[in-house]
């Protein structure tokens, strides 16, 4: 017997970065900051919109909004919980057209809940998929790759 599955009723889910399948930073993850805000590094402390499991860390892809605090950087940006986003991650995952892709390093932005940065320009290339979700990442950065 032949079994099938079927995706009645996804219609209705809100998509996310969650879509693009490899989630390769859970909380407690330390990232790099890639903004020119002050901030050296970013502690993952939740993540907005991930489900919940028994047992399963949360754990944020390209694109997704975390809250962060930072752990190196300036002063008065440290000991306080932001939101960020991540722009690049070290787990590979694959891409509608079949091709797999990685950046060297963890990284991600300071940003308010609406998506606009802190900083006014992003170091490093930004993946496509956090550049598609947040136009405001995109128009700072220098490549998307």
């Amino acid at each position: 017997m032949c079994s099938t599955f079927s995706f009645t009723g996804i219609s209705n889910k809100n998509w996310t970065s969650k879509d693009i399948g490899q989630l390769g930073l859970p909380t407690g993850a330390i990232i790099n900051c890639a903004d020119n805000s002050g901030a050296r590094n970013l502690y993952i402390l939740a993540v907005k919109g991930s489900g919940s499991r028994l047992n399963r860390l949360p754990a944020a892809s390209l694109g997704d909004m975390v809250m962060a605090t930072v752990k190196k950087g300036k002063p008065e940006l440290r000991k306080k919980v932001m939101p960020a986003i991540v722009v690049r991650q070290a787990k590979a995952w694959r891409r509608k057209d079949g091709v797999y892709l990685y950046f060297e390093d963890n990284a991600g932005v300071i940003a308010n809940p609406k998506g606009e940065m802190k900083g006014s320009a992003v170091t490093g290339p930004v993946g496509k998929e956090c550049a598609d979700l947040w136009p405001r990442i995109a128009s700072n950065s220098g490549v998307v790759v």
